[in-house]
């Protein structure tokens, strides 16, 4: 098993706390509510740092709220496990996994592979959160909801945000990327 290096836990801790910020900025999206650059960050966790160290960096993330920081959009604490909304959360761990495994593999280093990639981390998020939020809807709350309809609560902001997000991703990473393996 590799040790981690200084470098490896400064990089993890800086997006740990770009991924709290993210939680906090928030963009405005006229006629609608606003999306956060949480998804961004975590993206970015796994195509700079790897699978594993972004997996670390968004998981010390998830776990820091729960402990009570107030670093979720909506707050934090342990309680935070039974709001609907925490399977996002926990796709975000493992989104920045899937991303960064999928960044480490892919040949050519071009936007491309990296929206691949964060597409990777985008179909991991919504698989778990949405999941997540059905199961907390119907045997939870006792909100007898379709799965269609969870599905369909995602548009118009949140799904269409987050591709965007992908695709903003996949373009600072092709610059970014050189940079932060550069040793």
């Amino acid at each position: 098993m590799k040790r981690f290096e200084t470098r490896d836990l400064i990089l993890c801790g800086l997006f740990t706390a770009l991924t709290a910020v993210g939680a906090y900025i928030q963009v405005p999206v006229p006629g609608m509510d606003y999306f956060t650059l949480q998804f961004l960050f975590v993206l970015m966790a796994g195509m700079l740092l790897g699978s594993r160290n972004g997996a670390m960096a968004v998981g010390v993330y998830v776990l820091l709220g729960l402990v009570g920081l107030p670093i979720f959009a909506a707050g934090g604490g342990i309680t935070y496990i039974f709001r609907p909304s925490f399977g996002y959360l926990l796709g975000f761990i493992a989104a920045a996994f899937v991303t960064g495994f999928i960044a480490e593999r892919i040949k050519k280093k071009n936007f491309q592979g990296y929206l691949l990639a964060a597409f990777g981390g985008f179909v991991v998020t919504y698989g778990i959160g949405l999941v997540y939020k059905y199961m907390m809807l119907n045997f939870y709350v006792g909100e007898k909801t379709a799965f269609a309809m969870v599905l369909a609560d995602c548009f118009p902001l949140d799904m269409p945000g987050d591709v965007f997000l992908s695709i903003l991703a996949a373009l600072l990473a092709v610059r970014l990327v050189p940079v932060v393996k550069r040793q």
